[in-house]
């Protein structure tokens, strides 16, 4: 496979009924790499993370808004994008959770984009025009 390129692309409604969808399309291409379950794994979860992060965040949970999928891969990396045209954020902004003050005040959520970048060995955010693109890279 050393220098090609698969690219799959995916466009679902912001709703979570999909969430199991985006995650087989996810973990079907990781599979056919070879890539192995603990990897596959974690792509799922960061993609579920992101995926549900558009669908609360950028959607407000509106339904019939689009998210689209792009997964590719070559020798190198993996890299998965996810775009959407609802409000914009900035996960930079976000600093990273006091993990033992939230376990303490028993706190749930909001741990999304810090899973994201735990699980992934880059993630990208921009702002194109009115389009939020979010892409996470998993080195092979």
């Amino acid at each position: 496979m050393a220098g090609t390129k698969q690219i799959q692309t995916l466009s679902v409604e912001a709703s979570t009924e999909h969430l199991a969808e985006v995650r087989d399309f996810v973990a079907a291409h990781a599979e056919n790499i070879g890539l192995n379950q603990k990897d596959i794994s974690e792509i799922r979860l960061a993609v579920d993370e992101a995926y549900t992060n558009i669908i609360k965040h950028a959607y407000k949970n509106t339904p019939k808004e689009k998210v689209n999928i792009e997964i590719g891969s070559d020798s190198d990396h993996l890299w998965i994008t996810l775009m959407d045209k609802g409000k914009s954020f900035d996960p930079s902004s976000y600093s990273e959770p006091d993990l033992m003050k939230r376990i303490k005040e028993k706190k749930r959520g909001g741990m999304g984009v810090y899973l994201i970048r735990k699980l992934m060995d880059q993630v990208q955010y921009n702002r194109k025009g009115h389009t939020n693109v979010i892409r996470m890279v998993k080195n092979l």
